[in-house]
């Protein structure tokens, strides 16, 4: 009788056991929530700081002082293979170093669901500039701000980043450098990243994950193509910017830790 009774102990146990397992994979969460992007900025290993000197592999000694850059198109990538795609209206961000706030994304109204992957450009993209003056809504009058100061003309268009300091070297003594990205001529220059996260992003109705993305701005004068400002103090066209947007940005990325709270 005590051994019938184990057996119908451990057959209730394991019944309960599955019972769980299984409700736990019917728990699909549904609703909406909130998702934060941190893009926290480094100088290689080191976190950046304005008027700090960071020698590059070249020699130069580089100090920054001002650091702006259009983070877009925003689409984040669900755990089953499905996307989320932040409105494009609501997909365009200046983040600027010398703003903290400004650093921190904050997506409204995402679906609730666990995310692996995030997806994002840096700049503004050949359809959006297409749409004309008209169609930019408040993007073309926010950029065009003396504050930001991301605009060019409306024929060249907007300024992807603004990387700006002072530099010495062999012939430069805190000479003033600037390297604006943005299209050049005919070409876009338009970089998208995509990147897999090490843990889910865990989205509901009331858990608010942030995705800590490390932003290391070396690699813009100091990746696989390297800006010797010998060459000039000012880049901001040419093949320079278009092989800082190919070759550098899409490296320059890296998805730290995701918080779940």
């Amino acid at each position: 009788m005590k051994f019938q009774l184990k057996k119908y102990a451990v057959a209730l146990a394991i019944a309960l056991t599955l019972t769980s397992c299984s409700n736990d994979d019917d728990n699909t969460p549904t609703g909406e929530g909130n998702l934060k992007l941190e893009f926290d900025n480094i100088y290689g290993s080191a976190n950046l700081a304005f008027n700090t000197p960071y020698t590059n592999s070249n020699g130069e000694v580089v100090k920054i002082d001002k650091l702006i850059y259009i983070v877009s198109n925003i689409i984040l990538t669900k755990e089953d293979g499905t996307t989320y795609t932040v409105p494009k209206s609501e997909s365009y961000f200046f983040v600027n170093e010398a703003d903290a706030a400004s650093t921190i994304l904050n997506l409204p109204n995402v679906p609730a669901a666990n995310y692996t992957k995030v997806k994002f450009g840096i700049g503004v993209d050949q359809a959006q500039f297409n749409q004309g003056a008209d169609g930019q809504g408040n993007l073309w009058t926010t950029a065009s701000d003396p504050a930001l100061g991301m605009t060019w003309s409306w024929a060249a268009g907007y300024k992807f980043i603004k990387f700006e300091g002072t530099v010495t070297s062999a012939s430069h003594s805190n000479a003033v450098f600037k390297v604006h990205t943005g299209k050049t001529g005919d070409i876009d220059n338009y970089a998208e990243i995509s990147m897999d996260l090490p843990e889910k992003a865990l989205v509901r109705t009331n858990v608010t994950p942030q995705v800590h993305i490390l932003a290391d701005f070396k690699k813009v004068i100091d990746g696989t193509t390297k800006i010797n400002f010998e060459e000039g103090l000012s880049v901001m066209g040419g093949a320079k910017v278009q092989n800082i947007m190919a070759n550098n940005v899409p490296t320059m990325f890296e998805v730290d830790h995701v918080h779940n709270d």
